[in-house]
C-alpha cells in the first residue's frame, strides 16, 4: 500500500479527519482524527490509527476492546483535506457496542433521538463499570459511575491525563453526552439522576453551584473559581437539556449581542 501523504492538508493543529467506512458494506462507521504519524502508523500495520485530541496521544482502534479495523483502502477528497478510510471492521466500531457510531436516528418532528440497530457487546463487560475506553475518554462531570460515599451531590472531576480538549467545543460535547444521560438515565450517573428528580432539583443545585462560585471569586481562590465555574456551566447544560434548549441558541443570542456592543 503506498500514499503520498505530502499531498495532504492538516489544519492549523496538524490534524486530518477520517471518515471510517465498512468496505463490504459502505455504511459509514465513526469518524475520528489523524496526524501524520497516525496516518504512517496506519499504512504500517494496516489497522487504523488516530489522534486522541482529548489525551493529546496516538490510540490504537481496538486497542482496548479489540474491535481492530483492517484497512482496505485509504482515499483523499479533491480538497485534500479529508481522509476516507474502508475498513474490514472487528465486532462493533462503537465504544457503546453498536456496529456503527451513528446508531442514532434523529426524528424530524420532534428533534428526539432514537437507537438503531443492535447492540454488539455491554461496553462494561468490556471495559469495566469504571473504566471508559481508551479511545472515547468520558466528558467531565457526566461520569457513568457512581458517586463515591460522601460525594453524592459533587461531580466527578476527570484527571489531567483524560480530560477533555481545553476549548470552546467541549461544552457541545457535554451537552450531547447530557442529552444521551437524559433518554438513557443509566443507574448511578448523575446527570441520569438530576433528570430523575426533576426541574427543582436542576434549579437548585445552578443555585447551589451559582452561591459557590460567588463565593470562591470573592476569596479570589483562582483554582476554586475555575472548579466552580465548570460546575455552573455543567447545570446550566443540564437545565437547557430539560429545557429543549440547545446551546447553539444561547451561542446565537450572544452572537447577536456581540453585534450591538
Amino acid at each position: 500500500m503506498t500514499f503520498d501523504a505530502s499531498c495532504l492538508k492538516y489544519d492549523s493543529a496538524g490534524l486530518i479527519p477520517a471518515i471510517i467506512q465498512d468496505a463490504d458494506t459502505s455504511m459509514v462507521l465513526m469518524m475520528a482524527y489523524m496526524n501524520r504519524e497516525a496516518l504512517e502508523k496506519t499504512l504500517a500495520t494496516g489497522e487504523t490509527w488516530f489522534w486522541s485530541r482529548s489525551r493529546q496521544k496516538l490510540w490504537h482502534k481496538g486497542e482496548t476492546s479489540g474491535n481492530v479495523q483492517k484497512v482496505q483502502e485509504i482515499t483523499c477528497d479533491c480538497d485534500r483535506d479529508t481522509l476516507l478510510v474502508k475498513v474490514k471492521q472487528t465486532g462493533a466500531a462503537c465504544h457503546e457496542g453498536y456496529f456503527t457510531c451513528f446508531h442514532y436516528r434523529i426524528n424530524p418532528e420532534t428533534g428526539q433521538t432514537e437507537v438503531i440497530g443492535e447492540q454488539q457487546f455491554n461496553p462494561e463487560e468490556v471495559y469495566g463499570s469504571k473504566c471508559q475506553p481508551e479511545d472515547n475518554p468520558p466528558a467531565a462531570g457526566v461520569s457513568g459511575s457512581a458517586p463515591a460515599p460522601g460525594e453524592e451531590e459533587k461531580l466527578v472531576h476527570e484527571d489531567k491525563e483524560t480530560a477533555p480538549a481545553a476549548n470552546a467545543l467541549i461544552l457541545e460535547e457535554l451537552f450531547q453526552v447530557i442529552k444521551e444521560r437524559q433518554e438513557k438515565r443509566p443507574p448511578g450517573s448523575y446527570t441520569a439522576k438530576l433528570f430523575n428528580k426533576g426541574l427543582d432539583k436542576m434549579l437548585e443545585k445552578l443555585g447551589e453551584e451559582t452561591t459557590e462560585l460567588i463565593i470562591e471569586a470573592k476569596n479570589r481562590d483562582r483554582e476554586e473559581v475555575v472548579e466552580e465555574s465548570a460546575d455552573v456551566l455543567y447545570h446550566l447544560l443540564v437545565i437547557l437539556a430539560e429545557q429543549g434548549i440547545t446551546p447553539a441558541e444561547v451561542f446565537a443570542e450572544l452572537a447577536e449581542r456581540r453585534k450591538d456592543d
